[in-house]
């Protein structure tokens, strides 16, 4: 598959549960980027801006700031830091911002207790980066370009502007009147029973009723389509799931599935819910890899609810700055995932 359309899946993945208003967050999240600090909001309003190390500069090895607040008045301030890179932070470390300095961290990765928090934040505010110096002299340098800006935005996110509790934006309206967390989707899912003798042989069944213009279209190894190419899952007593793999590149991987009844009239129907199949959960997950410093990762997650499958939960890190895979798991969309029986009766896939 072209990388750069690679690139792009990966990009609208990672942009797929944005929004602007601040009540979208309690539907599909929000998302927000600014120099050298992102953005996350899931669906509860649960919020996390990450930062980073200015890219390409100087003494740019890998460095992150995670600021976690979940929704609701009142609700305190969470700060992880992390560093990255070849050289892994020996401890004690200090940390420095302003006229705020943290002394003693065990290491690269610490997560602040809340008077560590009130300590830095004012200067975080008011000041250009922040570093991390380890017991060798070594340092990371954590730009704050972005930072009251991508806040800003947390606090529209949540409903906070103007309200004591606001991070940039303070003002009298009273603390009540910030939103309150979103719920979160309740998704009853089913764990498919274990494969039955004869369902290997179900694809050279069904194969024949597959419409091939989705394999054609989308998948760079399309000639490959056929019979044999096909896993079969099983999904329930009367239900099973094909799947296809097409799309495969250096570093990213798609499928083409399909729910169909394991006896005549098949009647295959496709799903969007795009990936690997896990048949100890019902789940598939769909993991995309964009090509830049650290490699970073978007995943998304569907589970089956007995007749088709939901999305439970979404994640991706926009920035991740050398760090592979991403410094951080940023969700923009989160479930309650509950477990139901599955029905005896015939159900439309």
């Amino acid at each position: 598959m072209n990388p750069a359309r690679i690139a792009a899946a990966a990009a609208l993945l990672f942009a797929a549960f944005s929004a602007g208003a601040a009540g979208a967050a309690g539907q599909e999240g929000a998302s927000f980027s600014h120099n050298d600090w992102e953005l996350a909001c899931d669906n509860t309003r649960t919020c996390r801006a990450a930062g980073y190390q200015v890219e390409g500069g100087e003494g740019s090895d890998p460095v992150s700031m995670l600021i976690t607040r979940k929704a609701g008045p009142g609700t305190p301030i969470e700060i992880d830091l992390q560093t990255g890179g070849e050289t892994a932070a020996k401890g004690p470390v200090r940390f420095k911002v302003g006229k705020a300095t943290l002394s003693g961290l065990k290491d690269g990765s610490v997560s602040l207790d809340q008077g560590q928090v009130r300590t830095v934040l004012p200067e975080l505010l008011k000041s250009d980066d922040a570093t991390l110096t380890d017991r060798s002299g070594q340092k990371w340098v954590l730009s704050l370009a972005g930072l009251n800006a991508v806040l800003l935005k947390m606090d529209e996110v949540q409903g906070r502007v103007g309200t004591p509790g606001a991070l940039v934006r303070r003002g009298g309206k009273p603390e009540s009147s910030v939103l309150p967390p979103a719920p979160a989707p309740v998704v009853k899912v089913v764990v498919p029973p274990k494969a039955r003798p004869g369902d290997d042989a179900l694809a050279v069944r069904i194969f024949p009723s597959l419409k091939q213009d989705g394999a054609k279209d989308a998948c760079n190894n399309h000639d490959d389509f056929n019979a044999k190419s096909l896993a079969v899952s099983r999904l329930t007593d009367r239900k099973v799931l094909l799947s296809f793999g097409c799309g495969m590149g250096a570093y990213n991987y798609s499928s083409l599935l399909w729910i169909a009844n394991d006896k005549p009239p098949y009647a295959p129907v496709a799903i969007g819910a795009n990936g690997d199949f896990d048949e100890k959960d019902g789940s598939v997950t769909s993991s995309m890899k964009g090509r830049g410093i650290g490699d970073c990762w978007s995943s998304e997650t569907w589970r089956f609810d007995g007749r088709d499958f939901v999305r439970t939960a979404a994640a991706g890190d926009g920035m991740c700055r050398g760090f592979a895979g991403g410094a951080w798991s940023l969700p923009r969309y989160v479930t309650r995932v509950e477990l139901s029986e599955p029905s005896a009766t015939p159900s439309k896939p």
